[in-house]
């Protein structure tokens, strides 16, 4: 199964303030809807507070350390093993991570694959995604021209170099 982390992050790496988005891009909300419409989708407690209740059309997957928290229509665990397995339960081939910053910190050194929302523009934040090293490589990547209150931002996918060696 396919790991993937799904993020949008400013030029510092800036993800959210206060639990929230710091910018509002309705073509990255597009592109979120269309990649993960009908998968799994794995977050954090307060990424999953944040947004109130599961989105439709995809299985919530939420990870928490309290042994006690529940939320109606999510399968809650307690270790990005267990979710991985109940993602396979469902026999789709990528589950994606969609937040927050210390969901993607742990389990990005396990992720095959980021689709990053890189926005060139700086914001005020508390949460921050780490830096892709240099066992990641750019497969593709469609910029988007500012346009009104829209900044300039671009839609990158990223693919981690393959840990087999050639003798």
């Amino acid at each position: 199964m396919t790991l993937s982390l799904l993020v949008a992050a400013d030029e510092a790496n800036v993800i959210g303030i206060n639990n929230e988005l710091p910018w509002r891009l309705p073509g990255d909300l597009k592109y979120f809807k269309n990649l993960t419409w009908g998968m799994p989708i794995l977050m954090g407690r307060k990424t999953f507070e944040s947004i109130g209740k599961p989105l439709p059309g995809r299985h919530s997957i939420v990870i928490t350390r309290n042994p006690e928290w529940r939320h109606e229509g999510v399968e809650t665990v307690h270790s990005l093993g267990a979710a991985l397995e109940a993602a396979q339960r469902r026999s789709v081939n990528e589950l994606f991570l969609i937040g927050g910053a210390e969901i993607f910190r742990s389990a990005l050194p396990q992720a095959d694959r980021v689709y990053l929302t890189r926005i060139y523009k700086r914001y005020d934040g508390d949460a921050f995604f780490p830096e892709l090293g240099p066992e990641w490589y750019l497969v593709n990547e469609h910029v988007v021209e500012a346009e009104g209150d829209t900044p300039r931002h671009s839609f990158q996918l990223w693919e981690r170099a393959s840990q087999s060696s050639e003798l």
